[in-house]
C-alpha cells in the first residue's frame, strides 16, 4: 500500500519489468564465479588456525615444489603500506590495517586471517599446496568479548594502539580504538525533571550479512603493467582505489569490472581476494581466479559488531521525554572501525530530547574485522533505545505508538550531531501505523504479544557519474557505474525517462567498468536511486538543452523559443510540436551525435524513518518464537518503483527477524567459530516468516528533484526492538540479549538451563 501526497508523474511510481531480469532468470548473467579466461589458474588462501598469534616463520618451499603450483605469495610480496585513512564511499579503512588484513604481517588477529595464497593449475592442487606451507606460530591470549577487551589488563591486539578520545590520544595502549561523545543540554537537570526513569543494559552478538554468493575475484596482470580485475563488489571504484594503495600500483593502470552480485548488504565493499589474485597473476603472468567457500566467508570477511550498551531514559508524567544517557561499546573485530558512532547518532534521532549524553566506544577484539551491514550500527542501538522507550510508555500508561508520536522529531528538531532535521516523515509513519489495519486488529490467544518500534537511517548521497547517449532510433543509452543490487538499473532508467518525457522501455541502462564512466561511490548507504538519480536528472536536463541548441539551427529559431515538456519539443507559435524520438531521428540523420554526462556529489542524503508492528507467539514449552504478522511502514520520499521499495522493506524485515531470533557468531574459548555454515548459522527461510505487509509513506525529500529518499537500510533498524517488545508482551519478561533463541527464552522466562 502506498500513501501518496500527490501523483504527477508518468513513469515514476509505476512498476515496469527490470531490464536485467531476463538474463538473470535464464542464467546468462555473469556473476563473480562465472568468469573464464584462457590459461586461467586457480588460487586458494592459507588461513590462520589461531585467533591471536605471532607469525615467526613462513616456509613456502615445499608448496612451490608441487608440480601443479605456479606461485605462492605472502605479506612479503606486498609493499609497505601508508598509515593513513582511505574513504571507501561507505566507511573508511586505514591502509596499513587494510593491507595487514589482506595478508597477515607480524601477527594473526583472528582465526581465518589470511597468511599466504597459492596459484595452481587447478583448485584441487592449490588446496593440496596449502598443507605444504609451513607456518610457525607463537600463540597469544585471545580476547573475544567487547567488555573483556576494554579492561586495562586485557591482552592487546595492537601494542601501539593509543585510542582517540575527545581529549586526544590515550596515554597508554588499549583495545579501545576510539571514544566519541555526543553531549548537549544539562543531563543532571534533565533527569531531575523526569518523573519516570528506566535504565537497562543490552547485548547483541556478531551476525553476518548472509549474502548467498560467496566472494569471487579474477585478476589478469598483463605484461604491460595493466591490471584488470573482475569481482563481485558493491563498488568497483573503491576496489580500484584499495588495489592501488595495497599493491602500490598506479590507479590509472587498474581496471575493475563489476560482475553481477548475489547480495552484499555492505559486506562486499572491502577487498579480500582481489589483491591476492592480482599478486598471483603478476607472479605467474596468467589470469588467476579465486573463490571463497562458505566457511571462509563467515570466518574471514566482515560481519557486523557484537555490542554492549546501557541506556537510561527519563520522561515526565505527561509523556514528554526529557533526558537520555547512553553508553555503547561495539566490537570492531581485528582492526579499528566499528559502526558505533552511527549507532550513537541514530538511536535518538526519531525523538525530541533536550538533555543527552552518549558515549560510544570502538573496541578491537580477536574476530574478523567488521564491515558494513545494512544501516551499520543502527539496529543494535535501536534494540536498546526502542525497548526503553516502550517500557517508559508502559509505565506511564500511554499507547506505545502515541507515546512515540508525542515525542517524535520533526522538521527543525535537533539531531544528535547538532544540525536540525530537514523535512522528515517520522510523524507521518507513526500516524500511518496507528491507523493501520494491523494495529487496529485484535490479537487473541495465549502467549501472544504485539510490539512496535521506530528506526532511522541517515542515507547517503556521495559521488555519482552517468553518461546519456541518444541512439539512431531515438532511444537512449544510460551508462552508469553503480553495481545493481536492488533494481537500480530500473530506478535510474525510470528517472531518466521521466526527465526526458519518454517511455521507460526507450531507456537502456548498462553498468560498466571503471574505465568507461566517471567516478561512482559504492552501492551502499541507500544512495544510488537518490544520488545517482540526481546525476541522471542533471544529465537528462543537459541532453534536453543540447537538443534545443541543435534544434535552434535546424528549425531556425532562437533557443529561447524552443521548449521541452511532456517529451515533446515545441515552439511558442505552434509551428513545431514534435516528440522526443522524432526530433532525435531528424538530428541524427544530419550526422550529429547527441550525448550528455553529469557528475554530482549529492549532499544531504535525506534521512528516512520506519515504524514496524509485529505480532508473535511464544511456545512456553519450547521457547520458540513464531512471527504471526508483520507490517512495515516507511517514508520513501517518492517511491520510484513501488515494488522494489516494498521488496527492500520486506528484505530488511526478514534479516531483522533472523538477527532477533536466531543468528549469531558462536565462538569457543579458542576463538574458533563453531557454526560457520548455513546449516548451523540459522538464517530464516520462507517457512519462518509471514507475508510481510508494507505501507509506503511519501514525504518528499527537499534535496532531490523527484523527492526520493533512500529506502534500502532503514527497514532493518526497527525489527530487533519490535520483536523484543512483542516477546515481552507475550511472556512478561524483557529480553535484553540477542538472539532471542528458544534456549534464551526458556532460560529467562522459566529459569531453564
Amino acid at each position: 500500500m502506498v500513501l501518496e501526497k500527490e501523483r504527477t508523474y508518468q513513469v515514476i511510481g509505476t512498476r515496469p519489468v527490470r531490464p536485467d531480469g531476463v538474463d538473470k532468470v535464464t542464467g546468462r548473467a555473469q556473476y563473480g564465479a562465472d568468469i573464464r579466461l584462457p590459461g586461467m589458474l586457480f588460487g586458494k588462501v592459507l588461513r590462520s588456525p589461531h585467533a591471536h598469534a605471532r607469525v615467526r616463520r613462513i616456509d613456502t618451499s615445499k608448496a612451490l615444489a608441487h608440480p601443479d603450483v605456479r606461485a605462492v605469495v605472502t605479506s612479503a610480496d606486498l609493499p609497505e603500506p601508508e598509515d593513513r585513512v582511505q574513504e571507501l564511499g561507505e566507511g573508511a579503512a586505514n591502509l596499513r590495517e587494510l593491507s595487514s588484513n589482506v595478508l597477515a604481517r607480524e601477527k594473526v588477529l583472528y582465526r581465518g586471517h589470511a597468511v599466504a595464497a597459492v596459484a595452481a593449475t587447478n583448485a584441487h592442487a592449490a588446496q593440496e599446496a596449502l598443507a605444504l606451507i609451513e607456518v610457525e606460530y607463537e600463540p597469544l591470549p585471545a580476547v573475544l568479548d567487547v567488555r573483556d577487551a576494554m579492561r586495562e589488563d586485557a591482552p592487546l591486539l595492537h601494542e601501539n594502539l593509543r585510542g582517540k578520545t575527545p581529549e586526544g590520544p590515550r596515554a597508554a595502549p588499549s583495545n579501545i580504538a576510539a571514544h566519541t561523545c555526543f553531549n548537549f543540554g544539562d543531563l543532571e537537570q534533565g533527569f531531575a525533571e523526569a518523573d519516570v526513569v528506566v535504565e537497562r543494559e543490552f547485548r547483541t552478538k556478531m551476525v553476518h550479512q548472509g549474502y548467498i554468493e560467496p566472494h569471487a575475484s579474477t585478476a589478469l596482470w598483463n605484461a604491460d603493467g595493466q591490471l584488470t580485475v573482475w569481482t563481485c563488489t558493491q563498488g568497483s571504484f573503491p576496489v580500484r582505489e584499495q588495489l592501488a594503495q595495497v599493491l602500490g600500483h598506479p590507479i590509472s593502470r587498474i581496471k575493475v569490472v563489476p560482475t553481477e552480485i548475489g547480495g552484499g548488504f555492505g559486506g562486499k565493499i572491502p577487498v579480500y581476494l582481489e589483491p591476492l589474485a592480482a599478486l598471483l597473476s603478476r607472479a605467474t603472468g596468467k589470469p588467476v581466479k579465486m573463490q571463497m567457500d562458505r566457511a571462509e566467508v563467515f570466518e574471514a570477511t566482515g560481519p557486523t559488531s557484537g555490542t554492549w550498551s546501557k541506556v537510561k531514559l527519563g520522561a515526565k508524567n505527561d509523556g514528554t521525554l526529557v533526558a537520555c544517557e547512553a553508553t555503547l561499546a561495539y566490537e570492531a573485530g581485528a582492526y579499528p572501525g566499528s559502526p558505533v558512532t552511527a549507532g550513537a547518532m541514530t538511536m535518538i534521532a526519531p525523538y525530541r530530547l533536550e538533555h543527552v549524553r552518549i558515549d560510544a566506544y570502538d573496541v578491537v577484539v580477536n574476530k574478523p574485522k567488521v564491515s558494513a551491514y545494512r544501516a551499520p550500527g543502527a539496529p543494535a542501538a535501536a534494540f536498546a533505545m526502542e525497548q526503553v522507550v516502550d517500557e517508559l510508555a508502559e509505565r506511564l500508561g500511554i499507547d506505545p505508538l502515541r507515546f512515540r508520536l508525542e515525542n517524535a522529531a520533526h522538521e527543525g528538531s535537533r539531531t544528535p550531531w547538532g544540525a536540525p532535521h530537514p523535512r522528515i516523515g517520522h510523524e507521518e509513519c507513526l500516524e500511518a501505523a496507528l491507523s493501520s489495519a494491523h494495529y487496529n486488529a485484535p490479537l487473541e490467544g495465549a502467549n501472544r504479544g504485539r510490539g512496535v518500534a521506530s528506526g532511522y537511517w541517515f542515507n547517503a548521497g556521495l559521488r555519482s557519474s552517468v553518461t546519456v547517449t541518444v541512439m539512431p532510433d531515438g532511444t537512449v543509452s544510460l551508462i552508469e557505474g553503480s553495481t545493481d543490487i536492488g533494481g537500480t538499473r530500473a530506478s535510474l532508467a525510470m528517472q531518466l525517462a521521466e526527465t526526458l518525457g519518454i517511455a521507460y522501455e526507450d531507456v537502456k541502462p548498462t553498468v560498466v567498468d571503471t574505465d568507461s564512466v566517471g567516478y561512482n561511490d559504492v552501492t551502499g548507504g541507500s544512495r544510488v536511486t537518490y544520488g545517482s538519480g540526481m546525476a541522471v536528472y542533471e544529465a537528462g536536463r543537459k541532453l534536453i538543452d543540447e537538443i534545443r541548441t541543435r534544434l535552434s539551427k535546424h528549425w531556425q529559431r532562437p533557443v529561447e523559443e524552443i521548449a521541452h515538456a511532456d517529451g515533446r519539443f515545441r515552439t511558442a507559435d505552434g509551428q513545431h510540436d514534435e516528440p522526443f524520438k522524432e526530433v532525435c531521428r531528424q538530428l541524427m540523420t544530419r550526422g550529429e551525435g547527441i550525448s550528455a554526462s553529469a557528475s554530482v556529489n549529492a549532499r544531504g542524503g535525506a534521512g528516512a524513518f520506519a515504524v514496524h508492528i509485529v505480532d508473535v507467539e511464544v511456545d512456553p514449552e519450547t521457547g520458540k518464537t513464531t512471527v504471526l504478522r508483520y507490517t512495515a511502514v516507511q517514508d520513501a520520499g517518492k517511491a520510484v518503483h513501488p515494488s522494489y521499495v516494498e521488496g527492500q522493506m520486506q528484505g530488511g524485515v526478514v534479516q531483522g527477524i533472523g538477527w532477533a531470533l536466531n543468528e549469531e557468531y558462536y565462538y569457543g574459548d579458542s576463538g574458533r567459530m563453531a557454526n560457520a555454515s548455513f546449516l548451523d548459522y540459522r538464517m530464516p527461510t520462507a517457512l519462518d516468516v509471514p507475508m510481510i505487509e508494507t505501507i509506503i509513506v511519501e514525504v518528499p525529500s527537499p534535496t532531490h528533484p523527484y523527492g526520493v529518499r533512500g529506502v534500502g537500510e532503514v527497514p532493518i533498524v526497527p525489527p530487533l526492538a519490535a520483536i523484543a517488545n512483542a516477546v515481552y508482551r507475550a511472556t512478561g519478561v524483557r529480553q535484553t540479549e540477542l538472539p532471542m533463541s528458544p534456549r534464551r527464552i526458556l532460560e529467562t522466562t522459566l529459569g531453564v538451563e
